[in-house]
């Protein structure tokens, strides 16, 4: 099923919608079409491509926490830069764990400030102790990421459609 993305009037990414969703908003007069789909669908009378990237027309104002990034294990990784923080490598995502630097067994929680990204040999070092216990340093403090469209619109999506690379900020560089 192709999806559609829909771009507040000011070109942010606001949400992900189903494409009979977007046709619905583009026969209102709500959105205009940016980008489409190569797949068609045929009416009785007429053929039509399926929207890809679609903007409204007007500004509005998303409700909800959007300056929040979902505590996913991908989003972990992505706020890491896929980086063991402990011997400093990078890896694939499949060859990450991520590690509580406050073991879980002694009450560490399940939050940003106390999860980091570890490849297994380090994990499996580290164990359920301290970095101080084990003798390992973390490479950086562990904190809530800054809230971005690469962390919010990218999750749930293992493949992107081209068409929508230039709305999500692909190409901007994400360390200053």
């Amino acid at each position: 099923m192709e999806q559609t993305l829909v771009l507040n009037a000011t070109y942010e990414p606001v949400k992900i919608v189903d494409w009979q969703r977007a046709i619905t908003l583009w026969v209102q007069g709500k959105v205009e079409v940016l980008a489409e789909h190569d797949v068609e669908k045929r009416a009785v009378t007429f053929t039509f491509r399926l929207p890809a990237v679609v903007r409204l027309l007007r500004f509005v104002t998303v409700r909800g926490r959007r300056d929040r990034v979902p505590f996913t294990r991908a989003n972990i990784f992505r706020r890491d830069g896929h980086r063991c923080q402990y011997c400093g490598r990078d890896f694939a995502s499949q060859d990450l764990t991520f590690d509580h630097v406050i073991p879980a067994a002694r009450g560490g929680p399940r939050t940003w400030e106390n999860i980091v990204t570890a490849c297994v040999p380090c994990n499996r070092r580290k164990g359920a102790r301290t970095p101080e216990e084990a003798g390992m340093a973390l490479l950086r403090r562990p904190g809530r990421p800054a809230a971005s469209p690469i962390f919010r619109v990218s999750i749930g999506r293992r493949k992107t459609p081209d068409s929508w690379r230039d709305y999500l900020y692909w190409h901007a560089a994400l360390e200053g």
